[in-house]
């Protein structure tokens, strides 16, 4: 019977993981560039049978018995483009398509599709609270002025028509792969980088974030439910542990 107590548990811990997944994206609904997320789990057989195996997994066996207990599998990121948004701002990008700004971090380069840019203190075009970005040169791109025009390459002119600079794309081979730092912006994870040369960039425009509001809801709504269940039924077998224990110190 306490069997049931651990299978409950990792299903209330389980959708107590899927809550904060899900309040992280309802919080960052109003986020440009945001890319909402969703956790899975698989019950601890699964989990065991796919790590007994090396690199070949097809004779993989089950060891012990069955369990339903749930642990983590992956958190998986939406990275569909969100809805472009208007701003008239003179340093707000928007990648049009697959691709990142690259952004010079204390931690190395980051990567996002947030383009709401600022100038710092020496005129270099900069993420707020992360760091400088990076041109198509890899180098930080530095303005003289904000007054400046920008084509749909991302190439940044001054009013008088002397280029600056171009803003630099990046794409990866696989995005799944791409692993999402504690600042909030991506890593590379092993892959390589590469830049387009002729990217699509929307000027005065910013990427807003692609969560979809109802769907968070009805999820969270769901894992609510869940959690209140298995509370419940946690409930209903300390009960009956409690009576079984009594009854049994009577004999």
């Amino acid at each position: 019977m306490t069997k049931g107590f651990y299978q409950l548990t990792s299903g209330m811990l389980s959708q107590g993981r899927r809550l904060d997944v899900v309040s992280n994206n309802m919080t960052n609904l109003s986020t440009a560039g945001y890319k909402a997320e969703t956790y899975t789990d698989r019950t601890f057989e699964e989990v065991l049978i796919s790590r007994v195996g090396n690199k070949d997994k097809s004779g993989a066996t089950v060891i012990g018995g069955e369990s339903y207990i749930l642990a983590p599998d992956q958190l998986y990121v939406n990275y569909t483009q969100g809805s472009m948004k208007e701003t008239g701002l003179a340093l707000d990008f928007a990648i049009v398509g697959d691709g990142f700004f690259a952004i010079q971090t204390d931690n190395g380069v980051e990567y996002t599709r947030s383009g709401s840019f600022c100038l710092d203190n020496a005129g270099r075009l900069y993420l707020e609270g992360h760091g400088l970005v990076l041109g198509a040169n890899g180098q930080p791109i530095t303005l003289a002025t904000d007054q400046i025009q920008v084509d749909g390459s991302g190439n940044i002119y001054t009013q008088d028509g002397a280029f600056q600079g171009q803003l630099g794309v990046y794409t990866f081979a696989d995005n799944a792969q791409l692993e999402k730092g504690t600042s909030g912006l991506f890593l590379a994870g092993g892959q390589a980088a590469q830049v387009q040369a002729q990217p699509r960039v929307a000027w005065k425009y910013v990427e807003e974030s692609n969560v979809d509001m109802i769907q968070e809801m009805s999820r969270m709504l769901t894992a609510q439910r869940a959690l209140q269940s298995g509370a419940q039924v946690l409930k209903l077998y300390d009960a009956l542990l409690t009576k079984a224990t009594t009854e049994v110190g009577r004999m």
